[in-house]
């Protein structure tokens, strides 16, 4: 359990900076609007029996997308930080391992995105006293929410790894997630066969089955071993001052 000390150090800079805070507040004021407004728009134009099918589509689609926006700019400091201000050096010096500090680190991260996952539930809650509905395809989209969220937080961690600049983590990381939003995109380019297989590894695109209310396993893995693999870049790019000389 080395890793906890890492992870409540980590807790206390994001509430000691009003960093959770302020992300937290533009996180739940933009799934927010986009639901009042995905559920005035369905029921102006849409059938509003058919809440399964429609509203939860498109609110799940709207929050994968404020996800995109808000995770890179919670991730850029984990590392550049450290980096910048030379503390990365005194925490090497700890009885911690790579993995531990990479663990710790991420796991605080996780915790801070899915608080603000939970908050939203307010929003299915407040429509069901209204409306009722099944809670299941909203529980799948949730799930694939926090399954997107995890690998976006491991990629900004790779990426802020890589640089001692919080602005250039946070936009390199940006560009990254936008390259997998894009992978897809032109089919016309590179042919339909192509894009069949690039689809295959396309968080967003692996996403659509969640927010349409399905839970398939092979996308489930398919994100735990995508998290899994930027983790592993991570602890690749801690290692590399090994070879560098970095002590």
């Amino acid at each position: 359990m080395k890793f906890m000390c890492v992870f409540k150090k980590e807790l206390r800079l994001y509430f000691g900076s009003f960093i959770a805070y302020s992300l937290m507040t533009a996180f739940l004021i933009l799934t927010g609007y986009f639901f009042y407004t995905d559920m005035i728009f369905f029921d102006l134009f849409g059938d509003f029996m058919d809440i399964t099918s429609s509203l939860w589509t498109y609110y799940f689609l709207d929050l994968r997308f404020v996800t995109m926006l808000i995770l890179p700019l919670l991730t850029m400091r984990l590392f550049a930080e450290e980096k910048k201000l030379g503390t990365i050096e005194l925490l090497w010096t700890y009885p911690l391992k790579d993995p531990h500090i990479i663990l710790g680190k991420f796991l605080a991260c996780f915790f801070i995105f899915f608080l603000m996952v939970a908050l939203t539930l307010a929003y299915p809650l407040l429509l069901s006293t209204a409306h009722e509905f099944a809670w299941g395809p909203p529980l799948a989209g949730y799930l694939g929410t926090i399954l997107l969220g995890a690998t976006f937080i491991a990629c900004g961690m790779f990426i802020s790894s890589l640089t001692e600049n919080q602005v250039v983590s946070a936009m390199s990381t940006y560009g990254l997630l936008v390259f997998f939003w894009f992978l897809t995109w032109n089919e016309e380019a590179i042919g339909t066969q192509v894009i069949g297989v690039m689809s295959q590894f396309s968080l967003f695109d692996r996403f659509q089955d969640f927010a349409k209310g399905v839970v398939n396993s092979k996308d489930i893995v398919f994100f735990l071993l995508m998290t899994l693999f930027f983790l592993y870049l991570t602890l690749q790019s801690l290692e590399s001052r090994k070879w560098r000389g970095i002590r």
